[in-house]
């Protein structure tokens, strides 16, 4: 059977801070293994398992990370297929309700198995198994959850009741309610109960089945998400939601929108091992502990270190830790958090903290991405500015000129087209250009690696908003950033 895997790719990722980050959250992040959260999780949802096949992806994301989502999916070989944009943030309910009315729309049989895009789940092999299970039931008119067997009393997610104990064969049981986040006696009991799960909040359902459902139990939602979708613009291969109608949808997760008052909803067990790392501590769990329980990663090193994660995220920074007992330290070029394992759930709290005091580290990463590469602020000055440029082979910035600041490039790896008014050059490793303040200028590689230079900008204001665009390939509007 076809399946179309719906990938919700936004959030803030307060949680896992510095590494996660408003501007470039979690999903995007290699936490775990070589690939990011998202590639993993688009690479699981791919190809043929078994009597399974899965369609290209259909994403969810917003504008921001619109090029990020498309640089990764072509990164590991998959088809980006349909990228929906929402004009912002509204909760998971309008995304899935939007992803439904656009699959039903290209195929009134479409099968669509719901899942964000930031969850670990290693063994995929025994996850297709409990989606070909639950087959059975949306085959049914059943609107089917997953629900993970508890390894342990945990209080950071909600849970499901079953209407009965799991079978022994993995079949879909009826659920009997939804059940919120609880303390940890409560917890307790129902880990000891045994027909109690954790919600992973991962759907499978047809597509007319779960639109059948919001028109019973959310149908204030239906006239503006189908007016949005109806009218959604095509965008450089991507297709954006219509603003004015998305803005008047209510923000409201799926959970409380439709499945809690649902009658035809099922729940497939799942009893192999799985994630949403909602915190260091879970990513400690994921990160193989030693003998000691000591998780290293990047730059890091332990010594006589017990049940503690250090982690470095910079090339410039080494972390040691000494005599440390469980700690949680990850350090970035621009932020450091170092927290008591038993306050991982608090990290959000910091982020809050932050942005009251203004401080950008709370919600900006240090490398900002954009849709020709990235870029990242080495030194910053009274009237001075050095930044590292990372340039993607054939890739190039708008052409643009600035009111208040001149640059002075100098290539490292790689060759740079540049343009300077009328003035086109090859500048390549080694060499250096200066772009006067007010010319009108341009970068480009056109090469097949990447090209990366050291940008030096001098003058009274070095803003990202001083720019004047005057063509982009990206078809990004007046005062957007690169």
């Amino acid at each position: 059977m076809l399946i179309t895997p719906v990938l919700l790719c936004g959030g803030s990722g307060t949680r896992l801070w510095p590494l996660s980050r408003k501007s470039y959250p979690k999903q995007f992040v290699p936490l775990v293994g070589e690939e990011t959260l998202f590639q993993a999780s688009a690479r699981r949802l791919s190809g043929t398992a078994g009597a399974l096949e899965f369609s290209a992806p259909l994403v969810l994301t917003n504008s921001d990370f619109r090029f990020i989502v498309a640089e990764q999916l072509q990164a590991i070989g998959l088809d980006p297929g349909t990228i929906l944009i929402e004009p912002e943030g509204r909760n998971t309910a309008p995304a899935v309700l939007a992803a439904a009315l656009h699959a039903h729309e290209q195929d009134k049989n479409a099968v669509l198995l719901v899942a964000p895009s930031d969850h670990v789940v290693p063994d995929a092999a025994a996850f297709h198994a409990a989606v070909a299970r639950g087959l059975e039931a949306v085959a049914r008119g059943q609107l089917v959850t997953f629900g993970i067997t508890p390894t342990h009393a945990e209080t950071a997610y909600g849970y499901l009741e079953l209407a009965s104990a799991p079978n022994s064969d993995g079949a879909a049981v009826p659920l009997k309610q939804f059940v919120e986040k609880p303390d940890l006696a409560r917890a307790t009991e129902m880990l000891a109960a045994g027909n109690y799960k954790w919600n992973a909040g991962i759907f499978l359902f047809r597509a007319s089945d779960i639109i059948a459902a919001f028109r019973v139990h959310a149908p204030t939602l239906m006239a503006p998400i189908e007016a949005a979708v109806a009218t959604a613009t095509p965008d450089l291969g991507f297709l954006r939601l219509n603003p004015d109608q998305w803005g008047e949808a209510e923000d409201i997760s799926i959970d409380y929108a439709v499945m809690e008052k649902a009658t035809n909803l099922s729940v497939v067990p799942f009893d192999a091992a799985w994630s949403d790392l909602g915190g260091w501590d879970a990513v400690w769990r994921e990160g193989n502990p030693d003998d000691r329980g000591v998780v290293t990663s990047g730059g890091a090193t332990a010594i006589d270190c017990q049940n503690t994660l250090l982690r470095s995220d910079s090339e410039r920074m080494e972390v040691v830790g000494i005599g440390l007992e469980n700690i949680i330290a990850v350090a970035m070029n621009d932020a450091v958090l170092i927290a008591d394992s038993s306050s991982a759930q608090d990290v959000k709290k910091a982020v809050a903290e932050l942005k009251k005091k203004g401080a950008s580290q709370a919600t900006t990463f240090p490398k900002d991405h954009r849709p020709w590469g990235w870029f990242e602020s080495l030194v910053v000055g009274d009237r001075f500015q050095v930044k590292r440029i990372h340039v993607h082979p054939g890739a190039s910035l708008s052409l643009q000129s600035h009111f208040h600041r001149s640059e002075h490039w100098i290539v490292v790896e790689g060759t740079a087209r540049v343009t300077i008014d009328d003035h086109q050059q090859l500048v390549t490793e080694n060499q250096s250009v200066y772009i006067p303040l007010g010319a009108v200028h341009r970068m480009e590689n056109p090469g097949t690696v990447p090209m990366v230079l050291i940008e030096v900008q001098t003058g009274t204001y070095l803003g990202e908003d001083d720019i004047v665009r005057y063509e982009d390939i990206y078809a990004r509007g007046q005062g957007a950033k690169g």
